[in-house]
C-alpha cells in the first residue's frame, strides 16, 4: 500500500511524467492503467491490459508497484526492453521518485563461472599464449579477472559461443553454490542475493517460467508479477515447462563425466549410441512422435543403462581434491537432468506432447504441455497477484492461461491518431496465397511500394524462402538498397536501416515484434502473407485437437490477430509517424474472417487501391 503521506496516483504520475526529457503529459489511456494496476495491487485481484503503442505503459505498471512497497518481479519476452527498464526507467524513477531499490537476474548462463575460469587456468598451467589462443577467449578472461559483477552483457565485443560455454555454466550443471568451490564468490549467486534483497526485480519471460516449472525456487518470494509482452506467455510457459533432449546434450555430459572418471569404454559406448540416436532423430524432423516410433525407444532405451552406470561411477569419485570434486558436481548435475528428460521422452506425459524440430544434424526432441492452464492455476494464479500487459493481446488469453474469472480485462488503447497518420492497405487484386503464380505478383506489388516510397520500407514475410527470393528478384529491380535478415546481426541491420532513409529492410518473424524504428526512414510495412501458423505445427496440432471443430477460431485465429498486429504495430512509434501497412494478402478483404483480423489492427483507414496507395506514399517521401 502507498505511505499515508503519499500523494494521489494520479498526481504523482502527472508529476513523474513532467520529469521525462522534453516534458510530458500524461494520457489517457496510461492514467487508467496506472489505476488498474494499483487497484489490483490492493485488491489481489489479476489484470490484463491491452495497451497500444504510445500508452506508457512501463511507468504506468512501474509507478503503482514501487509505490505499494511490495517485492515486485518485473518480466519482459525480449532483452531490448529489460534493458529500457533495468538501465532507463527504473534509474529515471529512483531520481525522482526514489524509496525502492531494485535489480536484474538474468539466467545462470550469463554469468561467468569462476570455477570454470580457474580449472581452465589450471588445464593450461596458468598460461594464456596471445600470440596463439582465442583472441575472445584472452579477452574474456581478462575481463573475467576485473569485473565486479560477471554479466556477460558487459563484454565490448560478443565472445564466440565455444569459447563462452568453456568459462559458463547452465542451470542444468550447476550443483549450486554450496557444492562449488567459489561459491562464496560467484557471479550468479551474487546477482540472486541482490535480488533476494531488492524491490523490484528484472528478468525475462524465459526465467520466470523456468522458476515456475521448478516450483517457484529460483526467484526471491514476490507480491506482484508484471508479464510485460504477455502475448508471449503461452508459448514461454509451454517451453520452460517442457523438456529438450539433444545429442549435443548427451555428448556434453559424457564429455563432462569423462574429465572426471576414467572409462574409456563406458565413455566410447555413450558416443556411439548418441551417434545413433543422432541418426534415428536426424529422420524425424518434422515429425510428432505419437507414439514414439521403436527405432527412437530402442536407442534410448539402450542410452539409460550406460547413464546409469556413470551415475554409479562418480558417486565413487572421493572428495579429497576440490577440484576434481566441483567437475564431478557439474557432471552430475548435467547427468540428473538428462536422465529425468531421458525418462520423459521415452514415456511421454500425459496432457504433453512430443516432436523433433530443427535440422538434420542438430536435431531436437521436444516435449510440451499441451495445455498451461493447469500448471499456471497451481503455481501462479493461486500464489501471486499477476498484472499481464501487451500492445496487443490475443483473444481469450485469460482464457487459455486458466486465469480466474475475477480477472479484470482492459483496454486503454493508444494515444496515436491512426486513422489520420496510417493507411491500411490490402492488396486485394493479387492471386491467393496457394496460386502457383503468385510470387511474381507479390514481387511486382513490393517493386511498386518501394519505389513508391523512396525505400523507407520494411518488407516482413511469413518465410524465410519467401524472404530470400524476394531480395534476389528485388535486388535487381529496384534503385534503393535492400538490407535482409542476416546479412548482419540484427542491431546493426536496424541502426543501419534507421540511419539510411532510402533503405528497405526485409525480414521475417523475428522482425514483426520488438523492433521500434520512429521517424522518417519507415513509411511503409508491407506483410507479404496472413500470419496462420503452418498446419503441421505439433504442438498447435495437439491444441486443436483437444479443442475439436473450434480450432481455428480458438487456436489458429488468435494467433494470426496477434501476429499481424505486432507487424503492423511496427510503422506507427511516434504520434508524428506517418506511413502505409500494405497486407499483400487477398483474404483480408474476402475470407469470412476478415474483420477479426481487421478489428484486431488499430483503427487504420482502408483502401484497396493501389494508385491511393502510391500518391500517398509519394506524398510522405516529398514532404
Amino acid at each position: 500500500m502507498p505511505s499515508p503521506d503519499a500523494p494521489e496516483l494520479t498526481d504523482a504520475l502527472a508529476a513523474i511524467v513532467a520529469e521525462l526529457p522534453g516534458g510530458g503529459e500524461v494520457r489517457d489511456g496510461q492514467r487508467s492503467m496506472a489505476e488498474a494496476v494499483e487497484a489490483s495491487i490492493e485488491s489481489g485481484k489479476h489484470l490484463v491490459v491491452q495497451a497500444g503503442t504510445g500508452t506508457g505503459k512501463t511507468l504506468a505498471y512501474l509507478l503503482p508497484a514501487i509505490r505499494s512497497h511490495g517485492r515486485t518481479v518485473i518480466a519482459t519476452a525480449t532483452k531490448a526492453l529489460q534493458d529500457q527498464v533495468a538501465a532507463k526507467d527504473l534509474p529515471f524513477l529512483d531520481e525522482h521518485v526514489g524509496g525502492f531499490t531494485w535489480a536484474v537476474l538474468k539466467g545462470r548462463s550469463n554469468y561467468v563461472c569462476r570455477q570454470r575460469v580457474q580449472e581452465l587456468l589450471d588445464d593450461r598451467e596458468g598460461k594464456l599464449d596471445i600470440e596463439t589462443d582465442d583472441p575472445g577467449l584472452v579477452a574474456v578472461l581478462q575481463w573475467a579477472d576485473e569485473t565486479e559483477v560477471g554479466d556477460r552483457a558487459e563484454l565490448k565485443v560478443e565472445p564466440r559461443g565455444p569459447v563462452w560455454d568453456s568459462v559458463s555454466v547452465g542451470s542444468d550443471e550447476c550443483p549450486g553454490a554450496a557444492k562449488c568451490p567459489k561459491g562464496e564468490t560467484c557471479f550468479a549467486e551474487g546477482a540472486r542475493r541482490r535480488a533476494a534483497e531488492a524491490d523490484v526485480v528484472v528478468v525475462n519471460t524465459y526465467l520466470y517460467g523456468t522458476h515456475l516449472a521448478a516450483g517457484g525456487v529460483i526467484l526471491p518470494p514476490h507480491d506482484l508479477v508484471v508479464l510485460d509482452e504477455a502475448h508471449r506467455f503461452e508459448e514461454v510457459i509451454s517451453s520452460t515447462a517442457g523438456s529438450e533432449l539433444t545429442v549435443g546434450r548427451v555428448n556434453a555430459a559424457t564429455y563432462a563425466i569423462g574429465r572426471v572418471i576414467a572409462d574409456d569404454k563406458l565413455m566410447t559406448d555413450i558416443l556411439a549410441i548418441a551417434a545413433r540416436l543422432g541418426g534415428v532423430l536426424d529422420g524425424l524432423v518434422g515429425q510428432r512422435l505419437d507414439p514414439a516410433p521403436a527405432a527412437l525407444v530402442k536407442e534410448l532405451t539402450q542410452l539409460r543403462p550406460k547413464l546409469d552406470e556413470a551415475s554409479a561411477a562418480l558417486r565413487k569419485v572421493p572428495d579429497s581434491q576440490p577440484d576434481v570434486v566441483a567437475r564431478r558436481n557439474r557432471a552430475m548435475q548435467q547427468l540428473t537432468g538428462l536422465l529425468q528428460d531421458l525418462t520423459a521422452a521415452t514415456v511421454v506425459p500425459t496432457g504433453s506432447v512430443a516432436w523433433v524440430e530443427g535440422r538434420p544434424g542438430s536435431a531436437r526432441l521436444r516435449i510440451a504441455p499441451i495445455d498451461v492452464a493447469a500448471l499456471l492455476s497451481e503455481v501462479l494464479w493461486d500464489e501471486t497477484t499477476a498484472v499481464l500487459c501487451s500492445a496487443t493481446i490475443p483473444p481469450k488469453l485469460p482464457e487459455r492461461l486458466g486465469m480466474p474469472k475475477s480477472t479484470e480485462v482492459l483496454d486503454v488503447g493508444s494515444p496515436f491518431d491512426y486513422e489520420q497518420n496510417a493507411l491500411l492497405y490490402c492488396a486485394a487484386h493479387l492471386p491467393d496465397p496457394r496460386n502457383a503464380a503468385r510470387a511474381d505478383a507479390v514481387h511486382d506489388e513490393i517493386e511498386t511500394l518501394i519505389e513508391a516510397a523512396g525505400g523507407r520500407t520494411m518488407a516482413l514475410f511469413t518465410s524465410w524462402r519467401a524472404m530470400q527470393e524476394a531480395v534476389e528478384v528485388l535486388r535487381t529491380r529496384v534503385d534503393s538498397e535492400i538490407i535482409a535478415q542476416g546479412e548482419l546481426p540484427k542491431p546493426a541491420l536496424l541502426e543501419q536501416f534507421a540511419a539510411e532513409h532510402e533503405t528497405s529492410i526485409f525480414a521475417t518473424l523475428s522482425f514483426w515484434e520488438g523492433v521500434d524504428i520512429p521517424g522518417e526512414s519507415l513509411s511503409c510495412v508491407i506483410i507479404d502473407k496472413l500470419p496462420f501458423a503452418r498446419p503441421d505445427d505439433p504442438l498447435l496440432e495437439a491444441r486443436r485437437e483437444q479443442v475439436g471443430r473450434n480450432a481455428f477460431s480458438l487456436i489458429d485465429l488468435p494467433r494470426a490477430i496477434t501476429t499481424l498486429a505486432q507487424g503492423a504495430g511496427r510503422l506507427i512509434r511516434t504520434s508524428s509517424d506517418r506511413g502505409v501497412v500494405a497486407v499483400l494478402d487477398p483474404r483480408l478483404a474476402t475470407a469470412s474472417y476478415r474483420w477479426d483480423l481487421v478489428n484486431g489492427l488499430p483503427p487504420m483507414r482502408r483502401t484497396k487501391d493501389q494508385a491511393e496507395v502510391v500518391e500517398q506514399l509519394r506524398t510522405l517521401r516529398s514532404g
